[in-house]
């Protein structure tokens, strides 16, 4: 007697950044959407995950569980993502699983390089996430990507932290060490020439990603009751002081000045 693999159904969402991204899976199948974030995101996260889970015809009640991305990030957009991944999983009796969202842009970037052509499915690789953290600081993290020995697609595998999360100035990020590193996330185009160069993918932390990453994290054991979503902060300042930057901006102006003394 033969029995069918069970199909997976979760709801995914990133609030962490600009953008609000929102995807849904029952199976193979998946639906994704891309809505502005901000201050946006706390009106307009809630209506747009009932409607995609009608439009997937999958009663919040059925999934197994809340995949959101915990942080680093905008401090507003973590709160909205934890608040709405607390609401939605006790009124439905749900897990939650928390993913960093440093992880998600690692993901991201291997899969837009793997469907270009760019990456073998089976290859290793090493991935530097950076994202915009304002305030003159960059968030970062190292990830190591192991594929599968039974590789069927570009999704088999496992991630392995090869540095930890961290926020600092651009110019005190470092490359890992070891074989060639792709950079990923949105720090580039911001920060430019301080931070470390390479071969770059541009990468946010997608809600797709959130959900190729589930199963392994699931498989882990990291899902957890809806009371522990909580979002992950590196640091407690929302933005600098006045006399702070004042102090960066005469910095910036200084630096600017050396060159052509």
């Amino acid at each position: 007697m033969s029995t069918q693999p069970k199909e997976w159904r979760w709801l995914a969402f990133d609030t962490s950044t600009d953008v609000l991204s929102l995807a849904v899976a029952r199976g193979d199948r998946v639906w994704t959407q891309t809505l502005p974030g901000g201050a946006q995101a706390s009106s307009g996260l809630i209506p747009a995950v009932l409607a995609m889970l009608a439009e997937a015809d999958m009663p919040l009640a059925s999934l197994d569980a809340i995949v959101f991305g915990r942080g680093p990030g905008s401090f507003t957009g973590l709160r909205t993502a934890c608040a709405v991944a607390q609401g939605l999983a006790f009124g439905a009796d749900l897990p939650v699983l928390p993913v960093d969202t440093l992880l998600a842009v690692a993901e991201e970037a291997r899969f837009a390089q793997c469907q270009a052509g760019h990456l073998p499915p089976d290859a290793p690789l090493t991935v530097l996430a950076m994202l915009d953290a304002r305030m003159d600081e960059v968030y970062s993290a190292a990830y190591l990507w192991q594929p599968s020995s039974e590789v069927d697609g570009p999704d088999q595998g496992h991630w392995q932290e090869a540095s930890p999360l961290q926020v600092s100035a651009p110019e005190k990020i470092h490359l890992p060490q070891g074989k060639a590193v792709l950079l990923a996330g949105n720090a580039l185009a911001v920060y430019g020439a301080r931070l470390p160069q390479g071969r770059h993918e541009v990468a946010l932390p997608t809600a797709a990603a959130l959900l190729r990453l589930a199963p392994d994290l699931w498989a882990k054991g990291l899902a957890v009751p809806a009371d522990q979503a909580m979002p992950l902060y590196i640091r407690d300042k929302v933005a600098n002081t006045t006399a702070e930057r004042e102090a960066m901006k005469a910095q910036a102006a200084s630096a600017k000045a050396a060159p052509q003394a």
